[in-house]
């Protein structure tokens, strides 16, 4: 199965890959704008539409007041629809903190329910790593930080990297993680227990099982 691929209202400056006949194609709310700049057309269109600003035709429109965000209604969409991977654009470079908060806490909740998930912005993504972790083909120099979201992430080993880890902890109070840099080929993330927030250079695409 393909992708579920959601277009929130954020900055949104391209796709990483072509949609396929396999995708779903999501625009929630303001995202609606980006799709057509882009030249294509929503499998759904849903939100409240306090962003965009009117409702378009064939819309899923939900009240402003509601528990899920309009990112997170794309989600449950595309969940129902059966999908298990989720690129969601226009969710990291957005003028709201809160709201990319929030979608942070999006790519947990797919991750929880044994899915995938990356927010992609204008020059980073941001995923979320459970073990055994994941593989990179970074750009030499682009940035690579690591956040643990919970106590700890444990046995966590960095290679490929300016600075390297071997079985490591990095707590979830303190910023050891942020800034380091690829060197120019794979760079491998591999963890034993916990979850850590990836935030890297969009130009390294996705991970390889992605």
């Amino acid at each position: 199965m393909g992708c579920c691929i959601i277009i929130g209202a954020g900055e949104c400056t391209g796709l990483l890959r072509p949609v396929e006949k396999s995708d779903c194609l999501i625009a929630a709310d303001g995202g609606l704008a980006h799709v057509k700049n882009l030249g294509l057309t929503p499998d759904v269109i849903l939100g409240d539409f306090d962003s965009l600003g009117y409702v378009p035709e064939g819309a899923n429109v939900f009240p402003v007041r509601k528990d899920d965000t309009d990112t997170m209604l794309a989600i449950r969409r595309g969940l129902a629809l059966g999908y298990h991977n989720f690129l969601i654009y226009g969710g990291l470079d957005g003028p709201r903190l809160d709201h990319t908060l929030a979608n942070i806490q999006s790519l947990l909740f797919l991750t929880r329910r044994g899915c995938r998930g990356a927010l992609i912005g204008k020059d980073a993504i941001a995923l979320i790593a459970q073990p055994p972790g994941f593989t990179l083909e970074g750009p030499k120099g682009g940035l690579l930080s690591l956040f643990s979201l919970g106590e700890s992430a444990e046995g966590v080993t960095l290679r490929g990297l300016e600075y390297p880890l071997e079985s490591g902890t990095l707590p979830g109070d303190f910023p050891l993680g942020v800034s380091n840099h690829f060197l120019g080929g794979k760079a491998e993330i591999v963890l034993e227990a916990g979850c850590l927030l990836a935030v890297y250079d969009r130009k390294a695409g996705l991970p390889t099982d992605f």
